[in-house]
């Protein structure tokens, strides 16, 4: 992220945030980069680049590639990530219920957090019919141009969605100023029926529901999702039929973990 666009607070580390921009570089199918690549993506000089590859490597967040001369992920990234996913034990209650929803629709459930512009996967289950995609753990999608992503914005405080919507500006314009303007259909939607649907706005050929869990979950606005075949839900009745399904899933995951 530009210095520019960075906090402005006494407060703030920015070298420890520089350090955490740069392993952010990294996406699926990109296991390796190297200096130059992480130059663009962030926008720091190759000195201050150099500096945070190598204290990373030291620290086991990142490996050398020596012969390539680029980096990859290292250890401590995944056992930094797994203490979270392993106290949400919503994961645990709503897995059969997300398999037995899957399964039904012929498509994919999912759970999805905040970070920063984009929504990222906690967990996921697909059906083993039709052609419903494999949503990874880890897995990201843009805040703004999903389903997923503008049920969050719908839970969220003013103030909360106003400072995402500021990093959506900055991360991804093109998608900011193609897809805000449905924000309010979005929260009308989901104050009559108490879904958001995403026809095809993000994938041509797939329809995705969403519903926001009504409580924080370990301070965070956990968002539920299903996407089904478009072909598959093209009627009013079915995108009806699969929003409610839903939403009768993530009341039934709140009611099992005290929430209601």
């Amino acid at each position: 992220m530009p210095a520019d666009d960075l906090p402005q607070d006494k407060q703030f580390a920015s070298t420890l945030a520089n350090g955490l921009e740069l392993l952010q570089c990294f996406k699926p199918g990109e296991p390796l980069l190297g200096n130059k690549e992480f130059v663009a993506r962030t926008g720091l000089d190759k000195a201050t680049v150099s500096r945070l590859c190598f204290t990373l490597t030291a620290l086991g967040y990142l490996r050398h590639d020596i012969k390539l001369g680029k980096y990859r992920l290292g250890a401590a990234v995944l056992s930094m990530g797994y203490p979270l996913l392993a106290s949400m034990i919503l994961r645990q209650v709503a897995r059969p219920l997300m398999n037995e929803l899957a399964a039904e629709v012929r498509g994919t459930v999912g759970i999805g957090i905040r970070d920063r512009a984009e929504m990222v996967y906690m967990d996921a289950a697909r059906s083993e019919e039709g052609d419903a995609p494999l949503i990874d753990i880890g897995a990201s999608m843009p805040l703004i141009a999903t389903a997923i992503g503008r049920a969050w914005l719908t839970r969220a405080d003013p103030i909360e969605r106003e400072s995402a919507l500021n990093q959506i500006k900055v991360r991804y314009p093109k998608l900011f100023a193609e897809h805000a303007r449905r924000l309010p259909q979005t929260m009308r939607e989901m104050a009559s029926r108490g879904y958001c649907t995403n026809p095809g706005y993000f994938q041509p050929d797939r329809l995705a529901v969403a519903v926001p869990m009504s409580r924080l979950v370990n301070s965070e606005i956990v968002v539920f999702n299903c996407t089904v075949p478009a072909a598959q839900a093209a009627t009013p009745d079915t995108q009806q039929r699969v929003g409610l399904r839903l939403v009768t899933l993530v009341r039934s995951v709140e009611v099992a973990l005290g929430l209601r």
